[in-house]
């Protein structure tokens, strides 16, 4: 078997990331060597591979879905705004340049559709099948030319395609038709059908509208998944403005102390890898909400800044909204703050870039004695290490190059008082770590907060991947499906007029 499959979306967010995973993890479980794929990605959350090499932390849990390490195949082209009009463009793992998206689409996109297909290619003579992620909608007709991720990877691969739409959102039937209508008739010839996510009530209710879609297309339902509460997996959105009120699902279980802790993270522009929170709304007991304003750090036992693309421009909206002021105001009170990354580089003492954001001299919030400065060269890393007596594993993304003049060593950062800066990512996934500086935040908080002794987030990602896989098995067709991306596309699909514009 050398199968393969790209999962389709009428939207973006229509659920193509997390039915990739859960495809993945259905056919792992049936003992099927397989891998995903998503030739091009944009986002801010992003992760290293053991090689060295940045990719999309989605294909890095659809990896952990398939059981298998995360390569810098499973992801060739990273696209990480820096803004509305441009992106650091990250080639198989490493970053080789900025550009507009007018310059993107204008030609360079094109130029990487032999790159992306090598990748597939080798991807495909390893494992048993690929499943691929497709990005936005492929009904873009604006962008179909250039496109490498939706129908030009498909038709290139000779790839079946299953379009996945959120009828949570509304508008279902029309997005699946409308979707198939604009597409040329080659590509559409490669659109097998369609699988609804996101669905609340009674099905019997919607098989008639099914029914009536498949007539007017002559493509079929794989499937209906139900709506589940807390299934997901790490997001891409890396433009969000602010994430004020969005609150990170947090365990079911109720705290083992007396309080719960609160943590708010500031939501700074062009945040990334704001999964690094993840970890604190695992534990029992832990609320974690996104702010954009002063008085809603009033109440916060903790307060994170997080990643960000933009360092000087997030120091800068910091200052603006009045929430540097209320940081420092809280660590000289001894209030516990956690810079990770960006945030860590936020809180020193100086920074000079001539790299991300060429604004030269900076002053930083003064908070850590630490100076900043931007190299060309991009830090990628899996550093592995100590704090607070247990061990520590993360990794690393970052330009800036920090100078530590004081402090306590914590991690390759520092703390003063209950001030802690640090550029490794994922840290708080290590247990007995995250376990520990909660410990000393509801100390420092006087809160009587208690972690649990046996969170483990590793297990929770299990279970996660675990019931996504359970969704695709219990209410996809996995017969068809298997049928799909062992043998393609059904022959004799009908072409649904209008097509795509010449």
């Amino acid at each position: 078997m050398s199968g393969g499959l790209l999962v389709a979306g009428t939207t973006s967010d229509a659920g193509k990331s997390v039915v990739t995973a859960g495809i993945c993890r259905w056919l792992v479980r049936q003992g099927v060597k397989v891998a995903p794929f998503k030739a091009q990605n944009m986002s801010l959350n992003s992760f290293v591979t053991r090689e060295g090499a940045e990719i999309g932390r989605a294909q890095a849990m659809q990896a952990q879905a398939c059981r298998v390490e995360p390569t810098a195949l499973m992801n060739p082209v990273l696209l990480k705004p820096g803004g509305e009009q441009s992106s650091q463009v990250v080639l198989l793992g490493k970053p080789v340049g900025e550009l507009s998206a007018r310059g993107y689409h204008g030609g360079r996109q094109q130029q990487l559709l032999g790159t992306v297909l090598d990748c597939l290619a080798e991807l495909r003579g390893t494992y048993d099948a690929v499943i691929c992620e497709g990005a936005g909608s492929p009904a873009e007709i604006n962008l179909r030319r250039t496109d490498i991720v939706n129908m030009g990877i498909a038709r290139n691969a000779g790839l079946p395609v299953l379009v996945v739409g959120d009828i949570d959102r509304g508008g279902v039937f029309a997005s699946f038709f409308g979707t198939v209508a604009l597409l040329s008739p080659e590509d559409q010839a490669l659109v097998a059908g369609f699988l609804v996510n996101k669905f609340r009530g009674d099905v019997s209710l919607l098989e008639p509208g099914l029914d009536m879609l498949h007539g007017l297309t002559g493509r079929r339902a794989y499937g209906v998944l139900p709506f589940r509460h807390g299934l997901g997996i790490d997001e891409e959105d890396g433009l969000r403005v602010s994430l004020r009120g969005t609150v990170r699902e947090s365990a079911v279980s109720p705290p083992l102390g007396e309080d719960v802790l609160r943590v708010a993270v500031c939501a700074i522009p062009l945040m990334s890898n704001f999964t690094d929170v993840d970890a604190l709304a695992a534990e029992p007991g832990v609320v974690v909400r996104f702010v954009d304003r002063a008085e809603e750090l009033a109440d916060a036992d903790l307060v994170v800044v997080p990643g960000t693309r933009g360092t000087v421009r997030a120091l800068e909206w910091l200052r603006e909204r009045g929430l540097a002021e209320a940081i420092a105001r809280r660590a000289a009170e001894g209030r516990p703050v956690l810079g990770i990354c960006g945030g860590f580089q936020i809180l020193g003492e100086h920074i000079e870039d001539e790299v991300e954001s060429r604004a030269g001299s900076v002053d930083g919030l003064g908070l850590l004695p630490v100076r900043v400065r931007f190299a060309r060269e991009k830090t990628l890393t899996r550093p592995v290490g100590e704090a607070l007596g247990e061990p520590v594993e993360g990794y690393e993304i970052h330009h800036g190059v920090a100078r530590v003049g004081g402090g306590e060593p914590f991690l390759d950062g520092c703390r003063v008082g209950q001030t802690w800066g640090t550029h490794w990512h994922g840290s708080l996934e290590s247990d007995g770590f995250r376990r520990a500086f909660l410990r000393e935040v509801a100390a420092a908080a006087g809160r009587r907060f208690v972690p649990a002794p046996d969170t483990s987030f590793a297990a929770l990602r299990e279970e996660q991947l675990d019931r996504l896989g359970d969704l695709i098995e219990q209410h996809a067709d996995t017969d068809a499906l298997w049928r799909l991306i062992e043998s393609g596309a059904p022959q004799g699909l009908p072409f649904i007029p209008p097509g795509a514009p010449a």
